[in-house]
């Protein structure tokens, strides 16, 4: 029986990481040893980071509410607390962005958040 070295499968396997790895410098992206290695390098950074990008945008969120519930004399926790006593159900996305583009909205918020924590 004849060897089969692939051939066609081969050549097709490597093309589509080369592909993948179109942009990168030097033997990284013709050297398909060196592709494998970078791509598949990539390809865990890009997943790690699909998740970290969560806690990334969350982090921000709480730091901008934070921010702004210090501007009318109040912290964070003591923030979110009192929205939650108060019945009121905002994620941080949300309230993130009313601090930032409506300060007179979230001011009214902080109110009843203090009204509610007392």
């Amino acid at each position: 029986m004849p060897r089969a070295k692939g051939g066609f499968k081969t050549r097709r396997r490597h093309k589509k990481l080369i592909r993948m790895a179109k942009g990168y410098w030097g033997q990284r992206k013709n050297c398909f040893r060196r592709v494998r290695e970078t791509v598949e390098r990539a390809l865990v950074y890009a997943y790690r980071d699909r998740k970290q990008k969560k806690r990334d945008f969350r982090r921000l969120w709480q730091v901008r509410i934070n921010a702004a519930a210090r501007l009318h004399g109040m912290n964070y926790s003591r923030f979110m607390g009192g929205l939650k006593k108060a019945g009121i159900a905002l994620d941080r996305k949300i309230l993130a962005n009313l601090a930032v583009t409506e300060p007179e909205v979230f001011a009214k918020l902080v109110e009843k958040a203090r009204a509610a924590w007392q």
